[in-house]
Parts: structure tokens; sequence; C-alpha cells
């Protein structure tokens, strides 16, 4: 194989051999390239036509590997639904080596669905096409609309069948993070008493995500810090989208403040705070409006992991603990409210921002009003002649007149001009997000052969704050029939 334009610099297969397991990835029979992401290729650094190449689609497929690649299973444990896994660890997935990108940061090339490893707990280690595209799909919207997340570089066809409920064409995902480590990492070597493990991997950590904690009295509080202070703004833009993750055990949730890990994932279309969609979560932990509760408790796991490098005694370290994670509401509160601010068009902060967002979301959950269409309606709601689009979203549209009143009144007071309020609620409203009847369709046809609907979806969601008349019913919500009431994760 020529040699690959791919400069791997591989900081964490460096750490100790108990991070990790070290093995390459499982070849596939027929490996062809589905889609390739040629903006994030060039992001990194990476030749494009080489990719596109056999020997570039032999590396995105697990078949061959790239000179310089060091490629590893990273080990893990986690909260799954809140129950103690000692050792999960990356089961279909493997690290292949880290690139630095164009802006001078290292990032994680990973192959997802590249085979079995020690981790994979009797599974196959592979991936259908289905959840790859879905990731693929997802993440590329979820970074359309600004909010933190893997990427997704490319998605090859194995020319095999993986079985699940049913056969089904398999795929390898290539996956792009700032870092994989998860609060499980920390977990994992916190649960075994391993101190020298925890302190090497925050390190790594602080080291790799190239903050100003490795200056601080204490780098490792200052981790814990900025951990929090990232997991409770990222966690607010998925509320602000009404994105729900579906699964955000704590084997799950970054480090790096990232979204990862798309499985059962789903974006509502009717808003209420108790909507599920993962088919695994039957007693409603990860609904919508329990994510902030979840990413808090999830934030606290990841602080106990640290104690033993948070201060000098046990008193001292418990309180630097307690003292990080009880600024998590504060963070979180403040990015929300800060995101709402932008999508009802408010240009300036006044004490009763936080009640007027809440009054118009309750009413919108009792008017049973679509998520996404009530925001983006209500950028051109100038008055009476022009309300309609918005309140017939609610069930009893009185009910949005009464609310309608109070924000009128708002936005008098700071002198709003139409016009320009419009352009900023445009810019926080997105008119497209990927709604879960249009990807099941997409995903299906692409299972099918049939890579179009696919293709259209994803270059509207590319875009997903311009108004685009020709793909209008790309935005619509679901028919009664078309109703997705469950998600799967794709395991």
């Amino acid at each position: 194989m020529p040699a690959a334009p791919v400069a791997f610099e591989n900081t964490y297969s460096r750490l100790p051999p108990r991070f990790f397991a070290r093995l390459a990835p499982t070849p596939v029979a027929a490996p062809r390239l589905l889609r390739l992401n040629a903006a994030l290729a060039a992001d990194l650094g990476l030749d494009e036509g080489w990719l596109r190449s056999p020997d570039g689609v032999a590396m995105l497929a697990g078949n061959r590997l790239p000179d310089g690649a060091d490629p590893l299973a990273m080990a893990y444990a986690g909260h799954q639904f809140g129950h103690w896994v000692p050792q999960l660890g990356d089961g279909r997935a493997i690290l292949l080596g880290e690139v630095r990108a164009r802006d001078g940061k290292l990032r994680d090339i990973q192959l997802k669905g590249s085979g079995p490893t020690p981790f994979s707990r009797n599974g196959d280690g592979r991936a259908a096409i289905g959840p790859v595209l879905r990731e693929y799909i997802v993440s590329d919207a979820m970074a359309a609309l600004g909010i933190p997340t893997t990427r997704s570089l490319a998605a090859v066809a194995t020319g095999e069948t993986v079985y699940r409920e049913r056969a089904l064409p398999g795929a390898v995902l290539t996956r792009v993070a700032r870092s994989h480590v998860r609060v499980g990492t920390f977990q994992y070597f916190a649960a075994r008493g391993d101190t020298a493990a925890l302190r090497e991997l925050a390190d790594h950590v602080i080291g790799r995500l190239g903050g100003d904690e490795a200056a601080a009295e204490n780098p490792y509080r200052a981790l814990l810090d900025a951990t929090v202070a990232r997991t409770a703004a990222l966690v607010a833009r998925w509320q602000l989208v009404g994105f729900i993750h579906g699964v955000m055990n704590t084997d799950n949730m970054g480090i790096a403040g990232e979204t990862i890990d798309y499985g059962p994932c789903a974006f509502m279309d009717t808003y209420h705070p108790g909507t599920v969609f993962s088919s695994i979560d039957s007693g409603g932990r990860y609904a919508y409006g329990n994510q902030p509760r979840i990413a808090h408790w999830n934030m606290a796991q990841f602080a106990q992991s640290l104690l033993p490098l948070l201060g000098a005694d046990e008193n001292s370290a418990v309180a630097a603990a307690q003292a990080a994670i009880d600024a998590f509401p504060s963070h979180f509160e403040a990015e929300f409210l800060a995101g709402m601010r932008l999508k009802l068009g408010l240009a300036t902060a006044e004490d009763g921002d936080g009640e007027l967002a809440r009054d118009l979301l309750e009413r919108m959950a009792a008017g049973r009003a679509d998520f996404t269409l009530t925001f983006r309606h209500l950028c051109s709601a100038f008055g009476a002649d022009t309300d309609g689009p918005v309140r017939a979203l609610f069930a009893d549209p009185a009910s949005f007149d009464e609310w309608a009143t109070a924000w009128r009144a708002r936005l008098a007071r700071e002198g709003s001009v139409d016009g320009e309020r419009q352009a900023r609620m445009r810019r926080a409203n997105p008119a497209f997000v990927p709604r879960n009847h249009r990807v099941e369709a997409a995903l299906a046809a692409a299972e099918a052969g049939d890579d179009a609907p696919f293709e259209e979806l994803l270059a509207v969601l590319a875009r997903p704050f311009d108004d685009r008349p020709g793909v209008a019913h790309l935005a619509a919500p679901p028919k009664p029939d078309e109703v997705v009431h469950a998600t799967f994760c794709g395991t």
C-alpha cells in the first residue's frame, strides 16, 4: 500500500497498556464508499482524492492500515440507565490515531463498526447501514446548527450482512472527535483505585483539549470546572433545538463537551418535556425534560472519579468537587436563557425573560404545538395580521394570543424593530431539523439501494436556517401515519 497522506500523532496510544487493547480492525468483504464529508476532510488537512481512492476507501473500511496508525480499542466503564457496569470499552470501534487539523488541534480518527474487540461482550463488533447513516446525517445537522459534536468523515458499505432483528447490509463509520475520552473512562480507573492512571488520564485530557487548566493552581479542579461548564452549555443547546440524545449513560458523555454516540437520538416534533423516543428507555430516564438533570448527575460521577486528585485530604477534595458540580445549574440556566432570548428576538436582558420563555413552553406543551415550527413562525409574527401560521399550531390559538401580548410588550420596552428582530430570530431558529420521519424514510431508501432521499436531506440540513421553498416538505411535521414513536440504538 502506498504511503497514505495521513500523519498520525497517536498520543493516546502512548499511555500505559491498561488504557486500551491494541488491535487492528477486522477487514470487510467488499468496501464501497457511500459518503465522504469533503468539507471536513479539508478541515482535517486530508486529501479528498486519496480518501476516495481504493487505498483511501480501504483505510476507511478498516481493510488496510496507513503508515503511522496505532489502532486500539479504548477501555472504559459507566453507569447505564443508572446501573454501574465496571467494564465496557469500545466494543465495535477502533481508534486509528490522531491527526492535527488545519486549526492546529488534534482530532481522533475512529472507525465504528470495525469488528469485535476484547470489549465486545459477545457482540459482532459490526454496524448496519441504517445506524451509520443516522449518525452521519444527524451529526452533520448538529454541526450546521452550531452545536458541538463529533463529526462523520465517511460512511463505507462493507458488502457484508449484519444480523439484528433481521438481516441488514453492513457499514463502517469514520468518526472524528476532539477526544473520545468519556466520563466512564475516568470511572474505569477510579473504580479500580488506580490513582496513577487517573492522573495520567487527566493530564492527557488537559494537554489534549488545550485550555488554561494546566496553568491553574489545581489543574484537576480546573479540568472539572471546565468540563462542568462545557457539558452544561452543550445540553442547553440540545434543549434549544429540541434534540433528545436518547442514552445519556456516563459512557456516552464525553469530556470534550461534544455530542457523542448518536444511537436512538431524535428531534421533537410536538413539544412536550416528557418526550422519549428510545426503545430501551421504558422509564423515561432520558426524556427531553430530564436531560439537564441527568447531565448534572453525570458530572457528579465525574467529580467523584476525580476525588483523589482534587485535594490534599478527603474533606478538601469533597468540598472542591461539591463546589464544582453545584455550579452546573447556573451554567445551564445562563446558556439556556441566553439562547431563549435569541430565539425570542430579545436584544437586551430583563429579569422576567426566563418566565416569559417558560410560559411559552408551557403553552406549547398544553397546545401540542410543533417545537421547530413554533419558533420559526414566530420570526414572522409581527402582529394580528401575520400571527396566523404560529397561532394555528396551538390547539387553543387564544393561548398563544395571550402570551404574544406579553411578548410584544417586552419587545416594545427595548424598542425592537421588526425587521432587525426577525433577522436575529431567523439566525437562532432553524427552518429545518432532521425530523424523525424524514430520517427514517431516507435510511429505509438507502438500505434498499436508493441514496437520493439521503442526499437531498443532507443538502438541506447543511443550511438549516435558510428558507428553501423547493423543499418545504422537509420542514413539515409528520402526518399521523408518519409519526415515529420509537428509535433504536442499532447495536
